[in-house]
């Protein structure tokens, strides 16, 4: 075994460590392009990683195009309301078939030689392809055409693919999580355009993951939430090996000038009333519940530096992206989009830092840093799982 190998085992044996003499995870884990690629393979398309939100196509013959970490996607809502991902690719000659959001007319139907598929993705025409005026061939069978589907769940208003096929099923995996938060398995209903909003991170996916697993830099990072929802009411969430975070025991809502509350989620429990917790769920969604809204956070690597974050707020009252409500949608908005980004400053901080060649993965605070350790620990055991 040559010393760079070694040295990549050694590292990660020091992550898996308990935390109070564990390192994190090495340099080339951030800024390494062979890594992040690894990382992509077994992190990424072997887990159920987050897509899309669900809104994306929202209405019948909505057609969704993603280009996640270079696999071309393709999030179809078909005339019964079922959502679908295939791959974004003809069976022909592997031609991208949707390249922006659309309404599909009645079929998917490829720019280049029109092939044409339905909202199942079963091939259906295919012109010419036996000459001029002859639209079929006995070498070309549709049966056996269909686009490639990706393995695909919704859960709290997010798509989820396993595009390797092979993970265990969604809800076993996260069995745990959808337990602790079943009192909001209900409906979630997008605020409108209000309570949707991208931002752009010069830093690698993992630290986003990192930095919203603990509530530790709130009183320097987040000062105003802080005297909202201080730091010494935040406890950590880490007793699962899927997700980490955080909650807060002093949740206050956001209240309208006449006094006007979003609705309640039905029927939740008392500890909601002054409760929220934020999740981070690997390996990359970023997920908050309250009473009265959540969010999610889509976290789509476009490098190993670069990372872009998709935002959604999701409310109970399907009836919320109405006039009556606008003020108050934007509000919340601005409110999240304002905490999210007094982030993107230590978590870009962390990127450069990640340069430094005697960064040695760093310290864990036992008391404070649990969650991120665990985070840590979940993507050494994906890599070592490949070695």
């Amino acid at each position: 075994m040559g010393n760079h190998a070694l040295d990549k085992i050694m590292n990660l044996k020091d992550v898996m460590k308990p935390v109070e003499t564990a390192r994190g995870l090495p340099n080339k884990h951030y800024i390494c392009e062979k890594m992040y690629k690894r990382e992509r393979e077994v992190v990424f398309f072997k887990n159920w990683s987050a897509i899309a939100f669900e809104s994306d196509a929202a209405k019948s013959g909505d057609a969704f195009p993603i280009d996640f970490m270079g696999m071309p996607l393709l999030l179809v809502r078909d005339k019964e309301g079922v959502l679908s991902v295939f791959q974004n690719t003809c069976r022909h000659r592997g031609m991208i078939l949707v390249d922006k959001p659309t309404q599909l007319k009645r079929l998917i139907r490829c720019p280049y030689h029109s092939w044409c598929y339905d909202h199942a993705g079963m091939l259906i025409r295919t012109p010419h392809v036996g000459g001029v005026g002859i639209d079929r061939h006995e070498a070309i069978k549709p049966e056996d055409l269909s686009l490639f589907k990706i393995r695909s769940h919704v859960w709290h208003g997010v798509v989820f693919v396993n595009i390797s096929n092979d993970a265990l099923p969604f809800e076993e995996v996260h069995a745990d999580l959808l337990l602790r938060w079943s009192e909001f398995n209900q409906p979630y209903h997008l605020g409108g355009q209000a309570s949707r909003f991208d931002m752009t991170l010069a830093a690698n996916w993992k630290l986003a993951i990192e930095n919203f697993c603990e509530s530790y830099h709130l009183p320097w990072v987040h000062p105003e939430l802080n005297k909202i929802s201080p730091i010494n009411v935040h406890y950590n969430i880490e007793n699962h090996d899927n997700y980490s975070g955080q909650g807060s025991r002093n949740y206050n809502q956001l209240i309208g000038k006449g006094g006007q509350r979003f609705p309640d989620f039905k029927n939740v429990s008392d500890i909601w009333d002054h409760q929220s917790e934020y999740v981070s769920f690997f390996p990359n969604v970023l997920l908050g519940v309250h009473r009265d809204h959540s969010f999610a956070m889509i976290l789509m690597p476009q490098g190993p530096e670069q990372t872009l974050e998709r935002v959604a707020l999701f409310y109970a009252n399907e009836d919320i992206d109405t006039d009556d409500w606008q003020k108050m949608l934007k509000e919340n908005t601005r409110i999240w989009q304002t905490v999210f980004s007094e982030d993107v400053n230590v978590v870009e901080g962390m990127q450069k830092g990640r340069h430094g060649v005697m960064f040695d993965g760093g310290k864990f605070s036992p008391v404070m840093d649990g969650p991120t350790h665990i985070f840590h620990k979940w993507v050494a055991r994906q890599m070592q799982a490949s070695e």
